[in-house]
């Protein structure tokens, strides 16, 4: 079973007592109750079918009291499969996070008279009480994530609320027009079948866009894979690749790429090193000197790497970055010895990044230089060994932003050892 912190399940009880505050005045909620469990019901079949189906829950908070409208996302959410354990915790932590999200968001609606507006179809009056109660909807599931991040998943504080709401927004906004669409004809002459089967067409929608979400994990899953693989044959960069994948795309967004393509160079930083599968382990961790021999296997790993992620198209320029990331400006380089220009955008971003990364890591063969010092001598090398616009980049962001990398536990307790730095010639270990 995987540990959830003491103050985590302290946090979730906490969410969960919310949940039940908000539903124990159900007893005397006049409501239609077959509404309530029609809704229900179409919100667990949504669940189940697309992962997160709003507009079933904000229908019910605009059509139903604000206990009726918590009671709707309980049966879904307690029943939905959970990948991760323990999945009891998880389940009543959903539960319980909707159920309140649900709650102030029918309070706000009724409170701006937002009941009234729905039953007479009065547009353009009815978007602003709905409008209020998806704004609080999302802003309730925000502040709740962002707590959990910070007490199970020991994200910071400052990092796990940052842009979260923003980006949460427009998708939530979307659900919210749904279900309003569903109430307001809920409430017409033509009653909730009228509602059901604007539901369909909706249901189909979400439906294609779970299975791109369910498509993404996969790809996710992939990587994840072969950086586990690399990290268990080099024990001594652990976490290594998911710090270059960080950096390279802080480079990336200071150069105004778009969403897309930062997420590629983000793959390219992770998988950059895979080709380590294809070199022998006990060159990787020898200890002493590598002859010229071995070192010239050493150098083939961008090639191996080239070879292994080639077929995956969703990686698009990230490849040549896994092949020209050890290539440099000057063209002394590998493999190929490519020169300024020629080298692919993508290598001459995560070239900095690995760069970096390896002089403020602690390794066995040495211990990590700071920040500053680091930006000193990638600046130093610009022009001959790196991409100058890539290392202004990153200086920039690095200081809007600072360096807050993810630090596994076999890194914070390992210890330096005599083990021979693997690396290109100008020193920088990649």
């Amino acid at each position: 079973m995987e540990a959830v912190p003491a103050r985590a399940r302290v946090y979730v009880a906490g969410v969960a007592l919310a949940a039940l505050y908000g539903l124990h005045l159900l007893p005397s909620v006049r409501a239609p109750w077959w509404a309530v469990a029609l809704l229900a019901v179409l919100y667990a079949g949504g669940e189940r079918l697309t992962g997160s189906f709003y507009p079933v829950l904000l229908a019910g908070a605009f059509l139903l009291p604000p206990p009726a409208a918590a009671l709707v996302a309980v049966p879904g959410a307690l029943l939905a499969p959970v990948a991760r354990r323990p999945r009891l915790l998880r389940r009543i932590w959903r539960a319980s996070q909707l159920a309140v999200a649900a709650w102030a968001a029918s309070r706000v609606h009724w409170a701006l008279g937002g009941r009234d507006a729905v039953v007479d179809s009065d547009f353009p009056y009815a978007l602003v009480p709905a409008g209020a109660a998806v704004v609080v909807f999302c802003l309730v599931l925000t502040v709740l994530d962002g707590g959990i991040l910070t007490l199970a998943e020991g994200v910071p504080a400052r990092l796990a609320w940052q842009g979260l709401f923003v980006r949460s927004l427009a998708p939530i906004a979307v659900h919210g027009l749904a279900g309003l669409m569903m109430a307001v004809l809920w409430r017409s002459p033509y009653g909730p079948v009228a509602a059901l089967l604007v539901l369909l067409p909706m249901c189909v929608s979400w439906w294609a866009f779970a299975q791109y979400h369910r498509e993404r994990a996969a790809h996710q899953a992939t990587i994840r894979a072969l950086v586990q693989a690399v990290d268990i044959k080099d024990e001594y960069t652990r976490g290594h690749s998911e710090r270059v994948g960080q950096a390279s795309m802080m480079i990336a967004r200071e150069l105004g790429m778009d969403e897309g393509r930062i997420e590629v160079l983000r793959f390219a930083g992770i998988l950059h090193d895979v080709g380590k599968l294809g070199v022998p382990t006990r060159l990787l961790r020898k200890d002493g000197p590598l002859t010229p021999e071995e070192r010239r296997i050493i150098e083939l790993h961008p090639e191996y790497g080239h070879e292994m992620v080639r077929g995956i198209s969703f990686l698009g320029e990230a490849r040549a970055a896994v092949l020209h990331h050890h290539e440099r400006l000057d063209g002394s380089g590998y493999p190929y010895g490519l020169v300024g220009a020629q080298i692919p955008e993508s290598a001459r971003v995560v070239a900095v990044a690995d760069a970096f990364d390896a002089m403020t890591s602690t390794r066995s063969y040495s211990r990590a230089r700071p920040v500053g010092t680091a930006l000193e001598e990638l600046e130093r090398c610009a022009g001959t060994q790196f991409d100058p616009r890539m290392v202004t980049a990153l200086v920039r962001a690095l200081g809007r932003h600072g360096w807050h990398p993810a630090v596994t536990a076999d890194e914070a307790t390992r210890v330096p050892g005599p083990r021979h730095p693997v690396g290109n010639r100008s020193g920088v270990r990649p």
